[in-house]
């Protein structure tokens, strides 16, 4: 099993003051129309942090209204590009003000590492956020040349009102990924966060009225997915949709735009994503690339290496070496700077991945390390890694979102490339070769939005990301993904006794 850990001082394990609980709606911290409330549990043990006010349609509604007023009406699409800039780099510094204070939200809220969130999750947030505040200024369409006696350019518009509604294994990285693009682009929007992790988002929607993002242009409505996500997919006065979560959900988004006012949708779905490791690759490394790529944050994300392809010729070794390291990966408080991984994010994802890991062993796949809950309380799960596994198993070809490596064994470069592709899911994968031969044909043959050569999670401002077939649609990240909040315009005038056309 991976070691426990328990040595937290005090200090480190300080729970923040929770600030913020109630809905932000056009600039106001307010309670829910019903008034109803939800518990967010810490996973660390199981209890209650606070009571969340719960939106619903109505509440919805009111955010919509003020997002539309703030587009129709209001002054942020009507900025310069270098003033929403301006504001957007102000937002930038008071959240690095905030840092660890939002990293330890985010601990008690979803079980991520501190100092992850300190060192990792919000500086690359940052980056997100500064990224695109330099990007507000340079957004312009480009000059036509017509066929007849016209003259023709684009122009690039904000499509409006855009929902987003984000998951809960990235609360901070995800908020700023779909919010930043839309602020830049001067669209306004309706944030709804996951039911399980509210707290950051809350404090967010603070920090940016701080910095002076107008009223109605940055609204957090909490809820659930089937209630508030639900009205804002089917809303007919929101313009967009970017959403991150299961194929599942991102069926019933597509289906709900439709039946409304066929808004744009963006999705970012599921993943099993191949890690594939040729023979001539370090073995230390490799070893290294699959544990990260499967254990870090507890397995919950997207993109997470939970198929490791290991040629012939070196597999026995890999699997020796894997074992050695996930029995040392340290499960723990996140709080523990020593601690590799944390609690899954809640009682019902707990229950999902154990419930994986036994189909795994009544499959027949030989568990090789972990397979247990671990910890005296919370919902810890040791990192597990199963061998013989077949590609029919569900291990193999569901997306479990938990520390679970499945190893399987290939032979030649053509079978790697097939096994890799035997997925309905196409969001990333990993590459591990010497040889720039192979990296060069299996990146290319390998549906997947993002490969990683001789890395893994090497996740970039300036690098698009989004998916293949069930993996969804749309990009985030980069410059492309600007175009999600962006409507192209043709403008024409017909052009009298010109010297030229």
């Amino acid at each position: 099993m991976g070691e426990i850990s328990n040595g937290i001082s005090k200090k480190e394990m300080k729970i923040p003051e929770i600030k913020f609980t109630k809905l932000f709606i056009n600039g106001s911290f307010v309670d829910s129309y019903s008034g109803k409330t939800f518990e967010t549990i810490d996973p660390r043990n199981g209890e209650v942090i606070a009571k969340i006010s719960e939106g619903d349609k109505e509440d919805v509604d009111l955010a919509v209204k003020a997002a539309r007023q703030a587009f129709d009406h209001g002054k942020w699409p009507r900025m310069s590009g270098h003033e929403r800039g301006r504001i957007m780099m102000k937002f930038a510094d008071l959240v690095e003000q905030h840092k660890e204070e939002l990293a330890a939200l985010d601990s008690i809220d979803a079980g991520k590492l501190f100092a992850a969130g300190v060192h990792g999750d919000i500086p690359h947030s940052l980056n997100l956020l500064r990224y695109y505040a330099g990007a507000a200024d340079k957004i312009h369409g480009e000059t036509l040349k017509l066929a007849g006696e016209y003259q023709g350019y684009t122009l690039k518009e904000p499509i409006g009102v855009v929902g987003h509604i984000i998951p809960w294994n990235f609360p901070t990285t995800m908020f700023f990924l779909k919010v930043s693009p839309a602020l830049a682009a001067g669209c306004t929007m309706i944030v709804k966060p996951a039911e399980q992790t509210p707290l950051s988002a809350l404090f967010y929607a603070h920090l940016a009225k701080e910095a002076g993002i107008p009223d109605g242009v940055l609204n957090v409505v909490n809820g659930f997915g089937h209630t508030a996500g639900a009205a804002i997919s089917s809303h007919m006065d929101v313009d967009a949709v970017s959403f991150t979560g299961s194929t599942e959900v991102g069926r019933l988004i597509m289906e709900a735009a439709a039946k409304s006012n066929l808004k744009s949708v963006s999705l970012e779905l599921g993943g099993k994503s191949p890690l594939i490791i040729f023979d001539d690759a370090d073995l230390d490394m490799a070893v290294s690339l699959a544990s990260l790529a499967i254990f870090y944050n507890k397995g919950e994300i997207c993109v997470a290496g939970s198929r490791v392809f290991v040629q012939e010729k070196i597999y026995d070794a890999f699997v020796k070496k894997a074992a050695e390291s996930a029995k040392n990966w340290v499960v723990g408080d996140p709080f523990d700077p020593q601690v590799q991984q944390g609690p899954q994010v809640d009682k019902q994802q707990f229950e999902k991945v154990l419930s994986y890991i036994e189909h795994g062993k009544s499959e027949g796949a030989t568990l090789l390390t972990g397979g247990k809950p671990c910890c005296d309380k919370g919902y810890y799960i040791e990192p597990t890694i199963f061998t013989d596994v077949k590609e029919e198993m569900m291990i193999a070809k569901d997306e479990i979102f938990g520390p679970v490596m499945s190893l399987m064994k290939f032979k030649t470069i053509e079978e790697a490339i097939e096994k890799a592709n035997a997925t309905k899911y196409g969001l990333a994968a990993g590459i591990v070769t010497k040889d720039l031969n192979i990296a060069n044909k299996v990146s290319r043959s390998v549906r997947a939005g993002s490969i990683w050569i001789n890395c893994y999670f090497a996740f970039d401002a300036d690098a698009p990301f989004g998916g293949y077939k069930m993996s969804g649609f749309g990009r985030d990240l980069g410059l492309n993904a600007l175009d999600k909040y962006l409507q192209v315009k043709s403008v024409v005038t017909p052009l009298y006794n010109s010297p030229w056309l």
